[in-house]
């Protein structure tokens, strides 16, 4: 069942730039803190979906052309929202639920931990501080980062996908691709990320096979209310 569905997915996601990995809820809820588990049993199929780079061609601006009337929101937000409720419609015996990266609970916390749920899929590798034997930060507040083996840091974590009636006790877990594998790398990394993340230069961290193109670098590089303009819609439109 997970391999069928895995491939439909994978079908439905790969020409829209998106790519889907599989994970069982357990490994998700296993690292996490309580109050952080997704309330589902630890055999539940989920999926954790993310955006490549070839994603703001391929699915952004053809959503932003049919669209652009209706787009009352973020626009890749509501880009990802119309094709993952599209890919919903393709399991009509299934229930689907979905968790996107921006959503929050009351508590204010978030439905999802993005990056910890690309790490226990093997989509991405959750570099953290605790993954720095020599510790130079001291007391200062570090963030970890997820790195993409293919596409470094030019990809970004949008959502989750729930299958709760389907159960994958037997799923083997994938490990992720320690790309950054040094010790001086993952310093780095981490440096970057937290002290210079404006640059970009952490997505860099290793040789990457596909980037952001100059014009995608450009939209998130705007403010968020600046990028209407971008796309050629109106503010007014909002």
């Amino acid at each position: 069942m997970e391999r069928r569905v895995a491939e439909q997915l994978r079908s439905a996601l790969g020409p829209l730039g998106l790519e889907a990995h599989a994970f069982k809820v357990g490994w998700y809820n296993a690292v996490l803190q309580p109050a952080f588990h997704l309330p589902y049993p630890e055999d539940t199929l989920a999926f954790v979906v993310l955006s490549t780079p070839s994603m703001f061609d391929k699915a952004l601006k053809p959503f932003v052309n049919k669209e652009r009337l209706k787009i009352i929101r973020d626009p890749v937000d509501q880009c990802v929202s119309h094709h993952l409720s599209r890919v919903k419609e393709k399991f009509p015996d299934q229930r689907v639920d979905i968790m996107f990266d921006y959503e929050m609970l009351r508590s204010r916390k978030p439905k999802f931990l993005a990056q910890t749920a690309a790490h226990v899929a093997g989509a991405a590798y959750y570099y953290q501080r605790k993954d720095v034997k020599l510790d130079p930060w001291g007391k200062k507040k570090i963030f970890g980062v997820c790195i993409h083996p293919k596409y470094g840091g030019w990809f970004a974590i949008r959502a989750l996908l729930l299958f709760p009636a389907i159960q994958v006790p037997f799923l083997e877990q994938p490990s992720p691709v320690d790309c950054v594998s040094t010790e001086e790398k993952r310093i780095e990394l981490l440096e970057q990320f937290n002290f210079h993340w404006q640059d970009g230069r952490y997505r860099d961290i290793i040789e990457v096979k596909e980037r952001y193109s100059e014009e995608q670098k450009a939209y998130f590089a705007t403010p968020p209310a600046e990028r209407f303009r971008l796309l050629g819609l109106s503010q007014e439109s909002q």
